[in-house]
């Protein structure tokens, strides 16, 4: 699946773009919304690097890759945001979240500072009410525009939501004793199904992870888990095919609804295929382009510009990005010092320094100098322990701590091996390990018998 984020260049800006490796000097980073094509890269693990987003996406981000909360910076709709660009707060920059009519949290951002104005439109279905935005109203121009060009055919056209909403109404009444399975993404076209619950007084049944996001979203109380509950059920897209249509089937009639706006076919009589699309058709982002005028135009989906999207275009001088030193510095400089997150703070260490740290505080018992030496006859009595010769015990005071140290010695050795098979050479860890363990063994109980010789011999 590829990934639909792009570095702004000469800022320290990222959207959609998770790779820090590939971008060590971003340090502000912004969402759209929560569809796994625009969260690539993104884990639990994320830190030390904010992440701004709507409060609906920011909620959904929490739920879905469990990213910490000290590093989500929620903003609402509309309202224009300061955030600084450098140490000293001497660059700032303006940010302003746009209703994307996506999918529930979508937005677009514009950005305003010393790099002029951007806007970024993530994924988005236009709407003429966008042009209404205050933002867009009082800003002069557009000096980038980062545009979605997901449906960029100029042979295909896409009804409005409602007209597609209203084939999917036809398409269950002209089936009155069918069941309906409509295939969907993880998130998004919630409305659709919510319309559909109170246009045919049912239950729309749903998976239990489908659940967990609808609370977050609080939408009407239509939905379900319980099987069987309704007539209508929404499914993951792939799991929808011929093969489980024919076993639904012999179960109770059901046809099975895909509203999307992709080029799709199907020669299954069971499955129809509705244009309902959340991305701008072709004929919607040249009124949008039209209406803006930016200066330049990025496609944020990788595909070819078409030649005639110039002519809508001011053809008027770019405007030059000069980045200020300040903002230079602050990107230069390693992010995360003064942020402590508690997870490192209570981090505990790994298997191999634990034991490593065992091996070097002293082992068993400390043993004394022996004052006197043993009799023959105390010798006589060491004969039999642990098959120690006849006369060796007065010379154990003598070698104890070399024979110590190369039994700790084998023993780091083994279990350094042990560690670096059970995290590197995963293939040959399970034959490998059960020999080191059995290593491991032999050691310690060897040593177990030189401390009980010297006990014993102590005690005597």
């Amino acid at each position: 699946m590829p990934y639909n984020g792009h570095v702004i260049p000469d800022t320290p800006l990222a959207v959609d773009f998770w790779y820090v490796k590939r971008c060590p000097h971003i340090r502000l980073f912004f969402l759209t919304h929560m569809h796994s094509d625009h969260t690539m890269g993104l884990t639990s693990t994320w830190s030390h690097r904010p992440i701004y987003s709507s409060r609906i996406t920011a909620d959904l981000l929490k739920l879905k890759l469990e990213v910490e909360d000290q590093w989500i910076h929620p903003l609402e709709l509309g309202e224009p945001y300061l955030l600084p660009m450098d140490e000293t707060g001497e660059q700032k920059l303006t940010v302003t979240l746009i209703d994307a009519n996506h999918c529930p949290g979508a937005v677009m951002f514009l950005f305003e500072g010393y790099f002029g104005s951007i806007l970024y439109t993530g994924d988005f279905r236009y709407s003429p009410s966008m042009l209404r935005e205050p933002c867009l109203m009082t800003n002069a121009k557009i000096d980038i525009l980062y545009l979605d060009n997901t449906h960029c055919d100029t042979r295909r056209t896409l009804p409005p939501r409602q007209e597609a909403t209203q084939q999917i109404k036809e398409i269950i009444r002209s089936h009155p004793d069918h069941n309906i399975v409509i295939g969907l993404y993880s998130l998004g076209k919630e409305c659709l199904l919510e319309e559909l619950a109170v246009e045919f007084k049912t239950w729309v049944e749903v998976s239990n992870a489908r659940m967990k996001t609808l609370k977050v979203l609080k939408v009407l109380d239509v939905f379900t888990t319980e099987r069987g509950a309704g007539r209508i059920r929404a499914l993951d897209r792939p799991t929808i095919s011929s093969r489980k249509l024919f076993e639904w089937n012999e179960e109770q009639p059901t046809l099975a609804i895909l509203p999307t706006g992709r080029s799709i076919h199907s020669n299954n009589p069971n499955i129809y295929i509705v244009p309902y699309s959340d991305h701008s058709s072709y004929e919607e982002l040249e009124d949008f382009v039209s209406a803006l005028k930016p200066s330049s135009l990025k496609l944020i989906v990788e595909g070819c510009l078409p030649e005639f999207w110039s002519a809508l275009l001011p053809h008027r001088e770019c405007r030059k990005i000069v980045m200020p030193d300040s903002v230079r510095r602050y990107m230069l400089r390693k992010p995360g010092k003064e942020l402590t997150s508690s997870t490192y703070q209570h981090q505990q260490p790994c298997l191999f320094w634990r034991k490593l740290r065992r091996l070097s505080a002293p082992k068993g018992v400390i043993f004394e100098t022996l004052v006197q030496e043993s009799t023959n006859d105390e010798a006589c009595k060491a004969e039999s322990v642990e098959g120690f010769p006849q006369g060796s015990l007065p010379l154990l005071n003598n070698t104890r701590q070399d024979t110590f140290f190369k039994l700790d010695f084998k023993l780091f050795f083994a279990i350094c091996c042990k560690n670096t098979l059970e995290n590197v050479y995963r293939p040959l860890a399970p034959l490998s390990v059960l020999l080191i363990n059995l290593r491991l063994k032999c050691i310690l109980t060897q040593k177990q018998k030189v401390i009980r010789l010297y006990s014993l011999h102590k005690h005597e």
